[in-house]
């Protein structure tokens, strides 16, 4: 699975490109070899790590297997599976090797039509990512949010903070589709819900985009939902469109108008290079010879609660049984069956 020799090889390469003068000059430049290197030498000594473990396990294996230990036996092959998802997952990692996979990402939620039913699945799609998050350590900012009348959102963006967060989640973006006998329907009818998911990474000072002020409208309005009486009384919250392409992202997270405007202008930023990339893996795509699907319209993945149980990617025809498992976050095989498809 791993080359070492051919990755070792590339370590040493790295180390002395981070010993000549030029590269000392650029700062960027030394940064990103500098993180390189520690990402790769992290990679290797975690590769070691694993071999020893192996064998470590498969040596009680064998021990118990002489003295028919059945107990010791499933413990070892418990270990092992664990070990080879720790590999598995290790190895997905090692492919993101897009511009943008080790970045922070965004993930900004829209409820579809149907009110009450839909906000609610919004906010439910917020909790999975969010948990989701959790599980990895990864920081989660409340970015901007628009409640629903009743329960739910009618919008909501997040920021998840943490090493290749938009590597994982880069391909959810679309439509999310959940079928379930309604909480809000005094008759218990079966309903549909949509919501779509736009994911795009952070954009940090490595990454340049130039964004002419000509460009933009900036609006400013009162800030909704929570936050006090301060947020709800002053036009805190900031707007901004990008006029030659109509992009609009806003942020009410803070008190500060000056804050929201630098957070929100950070999104467009990264709305922007979310574009060329999209454009770039087309190309990239017609240049294969494969179909091309518009991300943003397109149907990802269903959440059937009734009549049946099932959680189903349509593009990768995983499926899983435990739908509340998933909404509680454990979407990794999703995102791996996904990954490693695209590679």
């Amino acid at each position: 699975m791993f080359e070492n020799q051919k990755l070792h090889k590339k370590l040493s390469e790295i180390q002395i490109k981070l010993t000549e003068q030029e590269n000392w000059n650029d700062h960027l430049i030394f940064n990103e070899l500098l993180k390189s290197k520690n990402r790769l030498k992290e990679f290797l000594d975690s590769i070691a790590k694993f071999w020893v473990n192996y064998n470590d396990i498969i040596d009680i294996i064998n021990l118990a297997e002489n003295e028919s230990d059945e107990n010791v036996l499933n413990d070892s092959e418990n270990e092992l599976i664990e070990l080879h998802d720790k590999v598995n997952i290790l190895y997905i990692e090692t492919l993101m090797s897009g511009k943008a996979d080790l970045k922070n990402s965004f993930i900004e939620i829209h409820a579809g039509a149907g009110g009450t039913e839909s906000q609610d699945w919004a906010e439910m799609i917020l909790r999975m990512y969010s948990r989701w998050g959790e599980s990895k350590k990864f920081k989660i900012e409340l970015i901007d949010q628009t409640e629903g009348e009743e329960v739910g959102y009618k919008s909501v963006t997040i920021k998840i903070i943490g090493e290749r967060s938009y590597g994982w989640l880069k391909k959810e973006t679309g439509v999310h589709r959940l079928v379930r006998i309604s909480p809000f329907d005094s008759l218990s009818r079966r309903h549909t819900s949509f919501a779509s998911v736009s994911c795009y990474p952070e954009v940090d000072s490595s990454i340049k985009i130039n964004i002419l002020e000509k460009d933009l409208r900036i609006d400013t309005y009162r800030a909704s939902g929570a936050g006090g009486q301060h947020v709800n009384k002053t036009d805190s919250a900031v707007r901004i469109t990008h006029i030659p392409t109509k992009i609009s992202v806003q942020c009410q997270s803070n008190r500060s108008q000056h804050r929201n405007k630098a957070i929100a202008l950070e999104m467009l930023k990264s709305k922007l290079f979310e574009v060329e990339l999209l454009k770039e893996e087309e190309e990239n795509k017609k240049n294969r010879g494969e179909k091309t699907e518009i991300g943003w319209g397109h149907q990802i993945r269903s959440y059937v609660m009734q009549p049946y149980q099932m959680v189903k990617d349509h593009r990768t025809k995983f499926e899983d049984s435990n739908v509340n498992s998933v909404l509680d976050g454990k979407i990794d095989n999703f995102l791996k069956a996904q990954l490693l498809e695209s590679m």
